[in-house]
């Protein structure tokens, strides 16, 4: 049986999706649902049950699910740089990792859960995902840290070769579009164009990047996926990992792909940054992936145009998600 905590959200989906696609349903998703549209993602997938996130931590404390899991994908979180809870995000990024982890090394479960780039920070200390270096990290935002928080434990516990890690980068595609704000600019911005017929970018605040020429590793969804599935496949391969690109794009480079894919001009105009970003924003962020590459990782990633071709036209026109 395999677990996939946050299953109905963005990435957690669509590994579902994936795993479905490889013939495998012994499938538990973990979520919470609420009042969003996310459910939606869960429409043509192929699972088991479905349990409340808080209803499955109950169950894993009780050790009661009465399946023998094999994996658990952790990737359920509270994913919002703008939240301002920091006693719920070190409840829900930080304790629930925690507590699955244990759980799994208690009961020889494979885990594979989420981390994320906002633990770089500033990038001043670089992205390069190497365990020894975690200590040196800064993140801007609360979210940031309940994520780094986590990848602390691990290194402090001695565990991190025991499970894997994976610091997701900038992730868009299909499947995203419950996340309101959280969005990836390509989802933003194909509505804008089609309302407004351009796109606004926010101005720059760093000398050293113009408007527009701030930085990303951006990666398409089914690329972060076949990254993520690598270590369920490989499962003597453990650690902290990256899954991005390797290579940064401009956001002016990422929006006139969209405008492309539409058969449109580009245009673009700079806004403000609201002030509550302004000390909270990365002006670039580039995985160094080579410490996956050397764990077996050979597929080609799509680059940024193709990926945006695909996700404009084969989903945003059409208005369908990865299993509908």
């Amino acid at each position: 049986m395999i677990i996939v905590t946050g299953g109905a959200g963005f990435i957690g989906s669509a590994i579902v999706w994936k795993l479905n696609e490889m013939g495998i349903e012994d499938i538990i998703i973990v979520d919470h649902l609420g009042e969003s549209e996310k459910w939606k993602n869960l429409v043509g997938l192929k699972y088991l049950d479905i349990f409340h996130k808080d209803e499955f931590l109950e169950i894993i404390n009780e050790n009661s699910l009465g399946y023998e899991i094999d994996t658990i994908f952790h990737l359920g979180a509270c994913s919002a740089t703008t939240e301002k809870d920091a006693d719920y995000l070190l409840y829900n990024n930080f304790k629930y990792t925690k507590t699955l982890a244990e759980f799994s090394l208690e009961n020889n479960v494979r885990f594979i859960y989420a981390s994320s780039a906002a633990t770089y920070g500033d990038g001043e200390n670089g992205y390069e995902d190497n365990e020894e270096k975690l200590d040196l990290l800064k993140p801007l935002n609360m979210y940031g840290y309940s994520k780094h928080m986590f990848d602390l434990w691990v290194q402090k516990v001695n565990i991190a070769d025991k499970i894997v890690g994976i610091k997701y980068f900038n992730v868009f595609g299909p499947n995203e579009y419950h996340k309101g704000d959280m969005r990836s600019i390509v989802h933003k911005a194909f509505g804008q164009i089609k309302e407004t017929g351009k796109v606004k970018l926010f101005k720059s605040y760093n000398e050293n990047f113009e408007d527009g020429k701030q930085m990303r590793d951006f990666i398409y969804i089914k690329d972060a996926v076949d990254m993520t599935l690598h270590f369920y496949l490989y499962k003597d391969k453990n650690g902290l990992f990256n899954v991005g690109t390797g290579k940064a794009r401009t956001w002016v480079d990422l929006v006139s792909s969209i405008f492309i894919a539409m058969d449109l001009e580009p245009n673009i105009e700079f806004i403000e940054m609201p002030e509550i970003l302004r000390g909270k924003y990365q002006y670039f962020t580039e995985a160094k992936i080579e410490k996956i590459k050397n764990a077996g990782f050979k597929k080609e990633i799509t680059s940024l145009e193709n990926a945006v071709e695909d996700y404009v036209k084969n989903y945003l026109m059409k208005e369908k998600g990865l299993s509908n």
